[in-house]
């Protein structure tokens, strides 16, 4: 019997019910491995197959490749079926080899050839069906074969529209891939022209490749923003039956309007022409009033276009942020979305209300909507609605609001999910110290927090509160009374006895004169928590009953008594007993003069800026408002456990021949005075110092942005070496950690430090070591790191290990993992660099210092850095032959970014000029970062 000729292939319909018969794998795998037989020697048979026969057995292995199995054959016979006449023919053979065919193959010429064909054919199916192939491959190599013919087709006169259409989203598939296959010149109008087009699909799918191009070259392709303000005004003023064919439930071209706003947000508000700002405001003022306007038909589609459109628009007002009507009735707008029934309605108004909150002509049309807002942050059912609306309330806090917003998120605090709370935390502390006027009423509300949410107050929290009383003298006697109060609660949270325990020792004598609070009913309610803590606040605990001797002398001996129960041999804790025992010898050999001096209150700390706005960001990055009065600040605040011990432990290592801990506040003595035998090391920890307890540190981590092995660090304990190698984007590193003392090292544990979102960007994996070092002896340890997409910094490794008979040390060292290790060095002429330089020329793909030299200009150093650092060095390029110019390529799973570099020295003024350009701002920014101060 004749087999049935069309689309149907029955032949293939009947294998693929076998398939789903199957009762088990095994079944499955057998009907399989017949037909791939049989497909098998039809191939290599003497019969010649016909273009059916071919088709039908391609979709076949297709079939059974989607089902999981490898095929490693047929790609010859779908290559074949490129020069078909026949669509169906000719489709399956590009899906097959779209889908299967390796871009190394060796039959990608023919299929190279092939497609150039098609793309040359009047029969606008098989151009389509070309540029589709083109597409769905969207590797380099297409890129490159194809780099004059799309573009050709895409601004062609003679071009249908259909394959228009087809043309400019091929070519935006290929320019993400390959960025250089746009050309510039001529060709930027004519591609921005197509904005112009009568056809709409062709103008909505040019409209995509534009805004593409607009954030790599906005100045080239500035040109558009008039054409598009004028498509969008033709759009937005007409009828429904207007654009009948682009209308989705009575709303014109939805998709490509919401296009062209976008577009439209890469620039600022036109000055240049105030005609084109005059139409675009008349176009926002339209779609606002069409928001108002009775809905024409109550399915959701209709609503969900009409809002798609109004939300892009709204986006648009609140990036211009010039013209204040607009934002006040777009703030009107939202206002009633809040109350709307749909939660993701309600959930979007909030997210754009906390935008028009940052603005200085919305601010005050956003407040009038608190009490909806806080409405909604206790009783909607969402969490995400509800940590919206608390984001919103955020953003719209001032002076005036403060302390009822503040109260009200305190209230909600108490119920609110465990998902929000530390967030809620950080945005009321923020919020109490910006706009407390009475900084009484800033204790009180961190106090507050602490006795609600003690577990989700972060140090940085607690710290800020104790700078802050210690730097406002009218407060301290506030703060002693409010915290004594606190601690006399029966179940008190830890945090509170930490926050307690400062403040009391500081400024407890503040209160001493009431009986209530006098020294021993202080010191009593302190110690009656002390075997609830932790060892680390216990260890805080000691450092204030030492303060309490100096304050209160009359309660010196029961002090005593505690100090040298802790300091006996049976203690469990080495660092307590430790610490006791010398803030007992200190209470006992030195005079009241001494104690006093060493003992005394701590000065004021110099005025920093809050660390707690930096640990928000980082949580929600891009979406905390900038803040004037508190803002990010690049270098941590000091630690507070380090500050309250910081002279104690000055006076307590000294007489013991100890050295200090780590001493951020500038109060202790220098280390070259410093002695290493006996370290004393403070439990409370300096959480952002590098070493604790060390000396003659060599730490070279900044030296290997240029190189890969070497000593990374050491000092008088441990010496940790480096080797390592990178290919692309992966990167493989071995860590040698060698013992200098002649004792083994204890519990040696190495630990990744590296956040969870950075973790993200670049996978870092660690083997684990064994726990003990011996004398003398080295270990290696391996990591692997895999570059998912360009990050800024680098992780770090904390090596926490003891010392036989002595202190916990812990040593924090970066690794060399920063972004410039995934460089390949790329080869460029003169022409090509410069081109694409000029091409980079945006304000976000440049950046550009000048600085200082560090030593007498070394230009053969200087070379030899940048060499090391990545990039190809090309000679002969610039005209100055002093200047340095170099190409590179980073390597991330997501893509590739091309990188430019050019160093001008001068040598008269010692200077450098470092400029950097790039395809991402923020590899522009990390590299300019990397090297600055490095020459």
């Amino acid at each position: 019997m004749a087999p049935v000729r069309g689309d149907g292939m029955r032949g293939l319909a009947v294998f693929i019910s076998d398939i789903r018969n199957c009762k088990s794998k095994e079944a499955e795998i057998k009907r399989i491995n017949k037909e791939l037989a049989n497909i098998r020697s039809k191939f290599k048979g003497d019969k010649t197959l016909d273009g059916y026969q071919k088709k039908k057995y391609v979709c076949k292995l297709l079939f059974i490749f989607l089902l999981g199995h490898d095929i490693d054959f047929g790609q010859m016979e779908a290559v074949n079926l490129l020069s078909s006449n026949k669509y169906s023919e000719k489709q399956i053979g590009y899906l097959f080899i779209s889908v299967l065919v390796n871009t190394n193959s060796d039959l990608i010429k023919l299929i190279i050839q092939s497609i150039k064909n098609d793309l040359q054919s009047r029969n606008p199916i098989h151009v389509n069906l070309a540029l589709q192939c083109i597409a769905n491959i969207g590797s380099r190599d297409m890129a490159e074969a194809f780099s004059t013919e799309i573009p050709k087709l895409l601004v062609s006169g003679d071009t249908m529209d259909v394959v228009k259409q087809s043309a400019a989203l091929c070519l935006l598939r290929l320019y993400r891939t390959c960025p250089d296959i746009i050309p510039g010149g001529e060709w930027t109008s004519r591609i921005i022209h197509l904005l112009n087009d009568q056809h709409m699909g062709v103008v909505t799918a040019a409209t995509s490749l534009i805004d593409a191009l607009v954030k790599k070259n906005p100045d080239e392709y500035k040109g558009c923003v008039s054409l598009a303000v004028s498509r969008l005004s033709r759009i937005v003023t007409a009828s429904y039956t207007d654009l009948q064919d682009y209308t989705y439930y009575f709303v014109p071209a939805p998709w490509l309007s919401v296009k062209l706003l976008r577009l439209l947000q890469n620039y600022n508000p036109p000055t240049e022409d105030p005609g084109v700002r005059g139409r675009l405001n008349e176009c926002l003022e339209t779609i606002l009033n069409k928001a108002q306007e009775p809905p024409k038909s109550k399915k959701v589609q209709h609503s969900n276009a009409k809002n798609a459109v109004l939300f892009e628009a709204i986006n648009l007002i609140i990036h211009n942020d010039s013209e204040a009507n607009l934002l006040v009735r777009a703030c009107n707008q939202l206002g009633q979305f809040l109350s709307n029934r749909e939660t993701n309605l309600r959930y979007l108004a909030l997210e754009s209300m906390c935008h028009l909150a940052t603005s200085e002509f919305s601010h005050e049309a956003v407040k009038k909507h608190q009490e909806v807002v806080i409405l909604s942050m206790k009783m909607e059912k969402d969490v995400s609605v509800r940590q919206q609306a608390v984001d919103l309330l955020y953003a719209m806090c001032d002076r005036t609001n403060a302390e009822e917003i503040v109260q009200e998120m305190l209230n909600y605090l108490e119920t609110a999910d465990y998902s929000i709370r530390e967030e809620m935390v950080l945005k009321v502390a923020i919020l109490s110290e910006k706009y407390a006027t009475d900084f009484t009423w800033y204790v009180d509300v961190i106090l507050n927090l602490i006795r609600i949410a003690g577990d989700y107050v972060s140090e940085e929290v607690w710290y800020r509160v104790i700078q802050i009383v210690i730097n406002r003298e009218e407060v301290q006697g506030y703060a002693a009374k409010t915290v004594f109060e606190a601690l006399q609660a029966p179940a008190c949270h830890e945090n509170m006895v930490k926050v307690g325990g400062y403040i009391l020792g500081e400024f407890g004598n503040l209160i001493a004169g009431d009986s209530r609070s006098a020294p021993m009913v202080q010191f009593k309610l302190l110690h009656s928590k002390y075997h609830l803590c932790s060892s680390m606040t216990r260890a805080l605990l000691l450092s204030t009953y030492i303060k309490f001797i100096n304050l209160f002398p009359e309660i010196r001996s029961t002090i005593q008594d505690v100090f040298r129960q802790h300091s006996n041999l049976r203690s469990a804790d080495a660092e307590l007993q430790q610490r006791a025992s010398e803030y007992l010898q200190l209470s006992i050999v030195a005079s009241t003069d001494v104690l006093a001096t060493v003992l005394e209150e701590m000065p004021s700390f110099p005025e920093r800026e809050s660390s707690i706005l930096a640990v928000l960001k980082k949580k929600k990055p891009g979406r905390v408002p900038e803040n004037a009065e508190i803002r990010d600040n690049k270098s941590p605040v000091p630690n507070a456990h380090n500050a309250h011990t910081a002279q104690i432990n000055h006076t307590a290592g000294t007489l013991n021949n100890s050295n200090a801990s780590s001493d951020l506040l500038g109060l202790s003595t220098p280390p070259s005075s410093q002695s290493q035998s006996g370290t004393l090391i403070d439990v409370l920890g300096d959480i952002y110092s590098s070493t604790n307890g060390t000396s003659n540190v060599i730490n070279n981590a900044k030296k290997f942005y240029f190189k890969n092995n070497g000593v990374l660090f050491e000092n008088d304990l441990l010496q940790i070496g480096i080797k390592s190698e990178f290919r692309q984007n992966l990167g493989r590193l071995g860590l040698y950690y060698g013992n200098k003392t002649q004792t083994a090292l204890q519990n040696f544990v190495p630990t990744l430090q590296w956040s969870q979102e950075d973790a993200l960007k670049l996978n870092v994996q660690i083997k684990a070591v064994e726990p003990t070092l011996e004398a003398g002896a080295q270990i290696q340890q391996l990591l692997t790191a895999e570059c998912i997409d360009c990050y800024c910094g680098a992780p770090s490794i904390i090596i926490n290990f003891r010392v036989s008979g002595g202190a916990p040390q812990k040593i924090t060292v970066n690794l060399p993992l920063t972004i410039n290790k995934f460089f390949e060095p790329t080869e460029m002429t003169g022409e090509s660099f410069f081109s694409r330089w000029k091409n980079l020329g945006g304000e976000q793909q440049r950046a550009q210092r000048v600085f200082k030299a560090q030593q007498p200009l070394d230009l053969p150093g200087a070379r030899n850095k940048l060499m090391g650092f990545g990039m190809q060095l090309l000679e002969g390029i610039d005209p100055n032959p002093d200047n340095m110019v170099c190409a590179g390529i980073i390597h991330t799973q997501a893509h590739k970014v091309g990188c430019l570099l050019r160093l001008e020295p001068n040598k008269q003024a010692q200077m450098f000029r470092l400029t950097i350009r790039s395809s991402l701002e923020n590899v522009t920014k990390e590299m300019c970062d990397l090297l600055v101060d490095q020459f």
